[in-house]
């Protein structure tokens, strides 16, 4: 009986984790949608690769400027929860509108509230998770990262038969189901935490800061070498992984030509591979430090990137762009770890307001430039250039302390 008893607390105290990591897959899962539905909505919108390309750098731009507002509010409300619930309202709202729209500045529009939406997300979700379970940091964000994964794998599988029998249009308006069933999961069962009459700790609620204490860890943050070296690295990192999203739609419906369900599965293969990377390398890291696994995942991502520019079979690709995935996204909970361990709990969210926001500025240009080289050259030259940033990744890790692990 006790045993049962201990069974049914642990799973209601892990609840958040997956709860949250879900969240955190419905953000991606909006993305993802847009990603997907790109080839069709430039072909039926008559966009250029550099036109198709703006719509990321929008979405960064959006996300950069989000970061002067997400960060201090997580930070100084402390309702990590709340703003969690917000920004899937916003992204769901945004999508569906998109759906919607006939003018081109709308859509515009609706992408600017898409990536504000996305930036809203993780200080949130990341210092909460952080918080809450400060003992397994490594294992609890990398079912966060999980969930990012699993959102991108599953919107295009999920898409592809909804667009086979209606308009990209209506398949936007349709993807809003999921970010608000989320919302209702979060406010029933996440946002009871920290509630009078409860026996958990009011995690949502604390710890807070005002605005002086602010402005004094700000400061802190942007002195600290080893916090800007891996936002920096990060920020390479995240230029191949956005380029990525964005031309490796397109590389497959334009140059491949395989049809949407076919291009869903390998967009699938491409995010799946991430579903097993990113909880091992999470647990990993808890283990034997985060840099082992940032130097081995940049690695592994560096040579498939470069690999695949040389496959024609799109079988091949598809296998070559699965280890891609599996190196990328297993990176990604490490360096949000990593952060977290360099950074003081009460910081928790500026500090990954300060990480999403150097990753939005140096993304902001990388879709446009490598639309632009996609129009001179063709597609596979802009995977040449994702490669040098994915380099400049490798090379950045070198100037972290190690005294940090």
């Amino acid at each position: 009986m006790s045993k049962t008893v201990t069974t049914f607390a642990q799973v209601k105290q892990d609840t958040p984790i997956y709860l949250v990591g879900l969240g955190h897959g419905a953000t991606h899962w909006v993305i993802a949608t847009f990603y997907f539905l790109l080839p069709f909505m430039a072909r039926d919108l008559g966009l250029s690769y550099v036109e198709a390309g703006l719509f990321a750098s929008i979405f960064s731009v959006a996300s950069f400027g989000a970061n002067f507002i997400s960060g201090p509010v997580v930070d100084m409300t402390g309702r990590r929860v709340l703003w969690q619930v917000v920004s899937l309202l916003i992204g769901a709202v945004a999508i569906f509108l998109m759906g919607n729209a006939s003018l081109f500045f709308v859509l515009v529009i609706c992408m600017i509230f898409i990536g504000a939406s996305n930036n809203l997300w993780h200080p949130a979700a990341i210092s909460y998770l952080s918080i809450r379970y400060p003992d397994r940091r490594g294992f609890v964000l990398s079912i966060h990262a999980l969930g990012a994964n699993l959102g991108d794998a599953v919107a295009p599988v999920v898409m592809a038969p909804i667009l086979a029998a209606l308009s990209w249009r209506t398949t936007m308006e349709a993807s809003v189901v999921v970010p608000l069933v989320v919302v209702v999961l979060l406010l029933c069962f996440v946002g009871r935490t920290g509630r009078k009459g409860s026996n958990t700790p009011a995690h949502d609620e604390a710890p807070t800061i005002n605005f002086k204490e602010y402005l004094s860890g700000v400061g802190a943050l942007l002195k600290n070498r080893a916090v800007m070296v891996l936002c920096c690295m990060s920020g390479f990192r995240n230029m191949a992984q956005m380029g990525l999203l964005v031309f490796l739609p397109l590389y497959l419906a334009n140059e491949m030509e395989l049809p949407p369900f076919q291009m869903a599965l390998a967009l699938f293969a491409f995010q799946a591979s991430g579903l097993i990377a990113a909880p091992l390398a999470g647990i990993w890291s808890d283990r034997i430090g985060r840099r082992p696994l940032i130097v081995g995942g940049l690695g592994l991502t560096t040579v498939m990137l470069l690999l695949i520019t040389l496959i024609d079979n799109p079988t091949v690709f598809v296998a070559g762009i699965s280890v891609l995935g599996f190196g990328l996204f297993a990176i990604r909970p490490v360096v949000h770890s990593w952060l977290m361990d360099m950074t003081p709990p009460h910081m928790g969210g500026t500090a990954t307001s300060v990480l999403f926001g150097i990753q939005s500025a140096m993304t902001i240009f990388a879709p446009i430039i490598g639309g632009a080289l996609a129009d001179l050259y063709g597609l596979i030259s802009a995977f040449y250039f994702l490669g040098v940033a994915l380099l400049i990744a490798n090379f950045l890790v070198i100037f972290i302390p190690k005294r940090i692990i």
